[in-house]
């Protein structure tokens, strides 16, 4: 069985926007040894509907993870959270008079080495082994669904004057969200992944993040990323959040594979 110690981080930055409107969180079950999540939520609305959106999300997301049991299922766990936050959102939309939304990505890590995720708008899901990008989810949005109908292609959509319209979100009055399943198994040190907002991934490729979560602690990462999101995107910047998540060689496995390659060497 491969082995493997769990590293994560949060990074955030307000941007050149007056509110952050984005949330994120790190969890571990309570009554599940071995199991973590890391969520996102990218809120939206004015008068800080959105802010409330966004903490409504992870707020669902913690407090139905603190009941989850080994043996329960978590791509339902997972869609409980959407369901639920999307409930709230919605009424709270009637009380306070205000337009909330919010996109949703989460990961679960299991003790059975899975990675088991799920989004619904464009908050992204990155996986990375070692330095390579391997894959990363596909936003909902209306310059998606044009990249996948080949009517632009993919290097425009980031520039397009429509980007920011999204097709599936939390608090929709209209449309109720639906929510995409992604997975992983067999995990094993140096797979990372990253969690976003819109805010950092607008100002990167894939190569540039997938070597920075590498060659970094998700501290470091983190203060590098918020850096160059900030240089590139000032004066006009976007809320920027985000979770890092690696795993990495437990501390007695390195001690071992240093001493053996010392015996050999003698």
């Amino acid at each position: 069985m491969s082995q493997y110690k769990i590293e994560a981080g949060t990074g955030q930055h307000i941007g050149d926007r007056q509110e952050q409107q984005d949330r994120v969180g790190l969890f571990a079950a309570t009554n599940a040894p071995g199991y973590m999540m890391a969520v996102v939520a990218d809120g939206m609305g004015g008068k800080s509907g959105g802010a409330l959106a966004a903490e409504q999300v992870v707020r669902t997301a913690k407090q139905l993870f603190d009941d989850f049991y080994p043996g329960n299922d978590v791509r339902a766990l997972l869609e409980n959270i959407l369901n639920e936050a999307h409930t709230v959102i919605k009424l709270s939309a009637v009380s306070s008079e205000k337009e909330p939304h919010s996109t949703f990505v989460a990961m679960v890590i299991t003790p059975q080495q899975q990675a088991i995720w799920a989004h619904a708008g464009d908050s992204r899901l990155y996986r990375f082994s070692g330095p390579n990008f391997v894959e990363k989810t596909r936003d909902h949005s209306y310059v998606e669904q044009l990249v996948e109908e080949g009517k632009i292609l993919p290097e425009e959509a980031k520039t397009h004057k429509l980007s920011n319209i999204l097709t599936n979100v939390l608090g929709s009055t209209t449309t109720p969200p639906y929510i995409t399943f992604g997975q992983y198994d067999g995990l094993k040190a140096h797979d990372s992944f990253l969690l976003c907002s819109d805010g950092l991934w607008h100002y990167f490729d894939d190569a540039e993040l997938s070597a920075a979560v590498a060659a970094n602690s998700p501290r470091q990462a983190s203060e590098l990323l918020i850096r160059k999101a900030r240089d590139r995107g000032a004066p006009r910047g976007d809320n920027c959040t985000f979770a890092i998540v690696k795993l990495v060689v437990p501390p007695a496995e390195v001690k071992n594979y240093t001493v053996q390659k010392m015996r050999r060497a003698i």
